[in-house]
């Protein structure tokens, strides 16, 4: 179906006022509205954080009575259910606005198709799908956790042109550019929880927290680390805003880490190491919309064959470590081509002097 150009403008505008809640909206999805009449803004909004008034009720405000006729743009289905905060499209029908016009429909079952229906009934015309692609792409978290009942996962890899990841020696600071490392942290700030393995942990001391952006909250850690192995005084625990999945381990060291306030999930899978479903199963009720996975080759081969890698975010250096270094994925010997792991390629970019590419798995 075709839009109009002025549809298209303010939906446009109204997914930039979204995208201010990337860092801070969790597990809520990012919603921007914006309310029109004659082709002026009389209000607009974005829903910044759960529990806090909705993008829609953001806009109303500023319009005021002058809302009365107007025409708003939602960038997500206005909710019709009591959640922490009333029906958005009840208050869209009190404030008389004449026309909806919405992105996309809410995945959420206490919504879908529910809040387009109310507004209709009350004899207010409404447009869906204005600008929906990059509505979802906004949101691609939120819509898994309702549909799939898991998180989206992004997998990063920082490696140098030959895909190696760490000299043979382990070393591996700094492969990549300050710029590179950078833009990693606006990825971890839009992310509920960062994965690693333990292996990441005893190697670099990593702390995994965002420092180079500006952020409300910090995304939970996690550690897989299947035998209990990490230290009590590893930078990833000292907040307590951390999870460590684990196979088996010492009651002693698990009495620690609880008393730290770091949550433990045991999670054994039949070769007693981390069962990477029950981490999904986890994150799902945690509830976390964006996973990035930040690990070894190890780890990295075992998500990629887990099934549950959704993008690929790869930054290459302009560098050769040669064979001896250590890879970016352990995957199996595979003799057949169709046997490997295809992808597709979504945005390729410098970043400082490195090359980032984005990837989804092809099916």
């Amino acid at each position: 179906m075709l839009h109009s150009a002025q549809d298209i403008q303010w939906m446009t505008h109204a997914l930039r006022l979204a995208a201010h809640g990337l860092y801070s909206t969790t597990p809520n999805p990012r919603v921007g509205c914006v309310i029109v009449k004659q082709g002026q803004v009389l209000g607009e909004g974005a829903h910044l954080k759960a529990g806090e008034p909705h993008a829609e009720v953001h806009a109303l405000r500023a319009a005021g009575e002058q809302a009365r006729g107007a025409t708003a743009y939602v960038t997500l289905e206005p909710c019709s259910h009591f959640g922490r905060t009333p029906p958005c499209a009840d208050a869209l029908v009190n404030a008389g606005v004449s026309r909806v016009v919405v992105a996309m429909q809410d995945p959420n079952p206490l919504v879908a198709g529910n809040g387009i229906a109310r507004l209709q009934a009350q004899g207010i015309a409404v447009t869906v799908g204005v600008c929906e692609a990059q509505a979802k792409a906004l949101n691609p978290g939120f819509i898994l956790r309702m549909t799939q009942q898991r998180p989206y996962i992004r997998l990063k890899v920082a490696a140098s042109l030959d895909g190696r990841t760490a000299l043979a020696n382990g070393v591996s600071q700094w492969i990549t550019s300050p710029e590179a490392r950078k833009d990693v942290h606006h990825w971890r700030a839009q992310s509920c929880a960062v994965i690693t393995g333990i292996s990441t942990i005893l190697q670099d001391n990593a702390s995994l927290t965002v420092r180079e952006v500006k952020t409300p909250r910090q995304p939970l850690r996690v550690i897989l680390d299947s035998q209990l192995r990490i230290p009590i005084d590893a930078k990833v625990l000292q907040d307590g805003h951390a999870l460590v999945a684990y196979a088996h381990g010492e009651a002693a060291k698990l009495e620690i880490l609880q008393v730290m306030g770091v949550r433990t999930l045991h999670a054994p899978n039949v070769q007693g190491q981390v069962d990477i479903a029950a981490v999904m199963q986890a994150l799902t009720a945690w509830p976390c919309n964006e996973v990035l996975v930040e690990a070894g080759a190890t780890l990295n081969g075992a998500f990629l064959q887990s099934g549950f890698v959704d993008e690929l975010l790869l930054y290459y250096a302009p560098k050769l470590m040669g064979d001896a270094a250590r890879g970016m994925f352990a995957l199996p010997a595979w003799t057949q081509m169709a046997d490997i792991h295809t992808l597709d390629i979504m945005d390729l970019r410098q970043v400082g002097q490195d090359i980032r590419l984005q990837a989804r798995l092809k099916p």
